[in-house]
């Protein structure tokens, strides 16, 4: 009895080893890049938005072969754009040495805290959302971005969203106490002195809150004409519903982290005429980014917002650089690096994409309105 018993245990392990090899197998056949988001949490949509995009690019790739005769298979990563838990999944990611590089993170924060693992393991990253100017500095050569930085985003918010497109002077700024927030409030400080604008007062806030009404009631006795929302949506919908009923009829204005339906769906009526700039916009976008927006609509029933595009031009820059280096994580690196003028861009649906040293890029900016319940393009 024994000795049969011996048998059947021999026979299940290697019945567990012949499935586990055959798994890993696959797996090693295929080139794996990690994607860092929130999947969960109060800014899970933003992780949809990036799903959504890379999706659509992973499908494009593998249908027509893969790269080279390789699937591309897409490892997710939830990092609930904090933190603690970009260091969890950055350490995954680092540590998995079948990962060849990471597209991510989403948040400022995140990738903050994720690029000295990246580093230290020699992993690229490439992030279609991360705007805190600093990040360039910490990522050492191994970070890259196709979105612009906040150190324009914010001074084109004061030069040309106040000033010029709103025309008035006096602005309250209320932001969120991160590392997106704060960089972008100094940079928008620093553009409204150019322009003129005065800032007639700023108050914080944590992420989470929902009573804002002291803050609100602090900024709105010095009578500004317009409130910036400087942060992530879901505190900013409830910023302008909070701002109406203390009697602020003025418009809002945003960067790129209000960007989202669930900030017209949270705020309702109260998120009329509010103003935000992004780095992509389908109404302003060429042939290719047009063409993008109908594909995206029709997969997903909504339309295109600019993570998905800029997550789907990440994808497409990544299996582009691959296909001519191979799936190697230095090479990759040097590959990312060597995109680095006009002439050797890579040309997507959100335009033409190249890298300084940092690993930034730029990009124009476009504007977009809440109107009756809806983004529209800006006139």
């Amino acid at each position: 009895m024994k000795r049969r018993q011996s048998f059947l245990f021999v026979g299940l392990l290697v019945c567990v080893a012949l499935v586990f090899g055959m798994t890993t197998g696959a797996m090693a056949g295929n080139i794996r890049i990690g994607v860092a988001a929130p999947y969960t949490g109060n800014l899970a949509s933003y992780g949809d938005n990036i799903k959504a995009g890379v999706n659509l690019k992973l499908k494009e790739i593998n249908d027509a072969g893969g790269i080279n005769g390789q699937k591309v298979e897409l490892v997710w990563g939830d990092d609930l754009c904090q933190p603690k838990d970009a260091g969890t999944v950055g350490a995954k990611f680092a540590a998995d040495k079948s990962i060849v590089a990471v597209i991510g993170h989403l948040c400022s924060s995140a990738t903050l805290a994720a690029m000295p693992i990246y580093v230290r393991k020699g992993l690229p990253a490439l992030s279609p959302t991360s705007t805190n100017p600093t990040i360039g500095d910490v990522g050492m050569g191994w970070f890259f971005r196709n979105c612009y930085t906040d150190d324009f985003q914010g001074k084109y918010l004061a030069l040309h969203v106040v000033a010029n497109l709103l025309r008035m002077n006096k602005v309250a700024i209320f932001y969120e106490n991160n590392d997106y927030a704060i960089g972008l409030k100094n940079s928008f400080v620093a553009g409204a002195k150019s322009a003129g604008v005065t800032v007639t007062g700023a108050e914080a806030y944590m992420t989470g809150t929902t009573d804002f009404t002291p803050q609100l009631t602090k900024l709105l006795r010095d009578k500004p004409e317009t409130i910036f929302l400087c942060g992530y949506h879901p505190e900013g919908a409830l910023i302008a519903g909070q701002a109406r009923k203390l009697g602020f009829n003025g418009p809002f204005f945003g960067a790129d982290g209000i960007d989202n339906e669930d900030y017209i769906k949270i705020g309702g009526k109260a998120a009329d005429n509010t103003y935000l700039t992004v780095p992509f916009l389908a109404a302003s976008a060429g042939p290719a980014g047009k063409d993008f927006a109908k594909k995206y609509k029709k997969a997903y029933g909504r339309e295109v917002d600019w993570m998905s595009a800029n997550a789907y031009d990440c994808l497409g820059i990544l299996a582009q650089v691959i296909g001519k280096v191979g799936a190697d994580r230095k090479k990759i690196r040097d590959g990312l690096a060597a995109i680095n003028s006009k002439a050797n861009g890579y040309e997507g649906v959100t335009g033409l994409t190249y890298f300084d040293k940092k690993g930034d890029c730029s990009k124009p900016a476009f504007v977009k309105k809440v109107e009756n319940g809806k983004f529209v393009a800006a006139k």
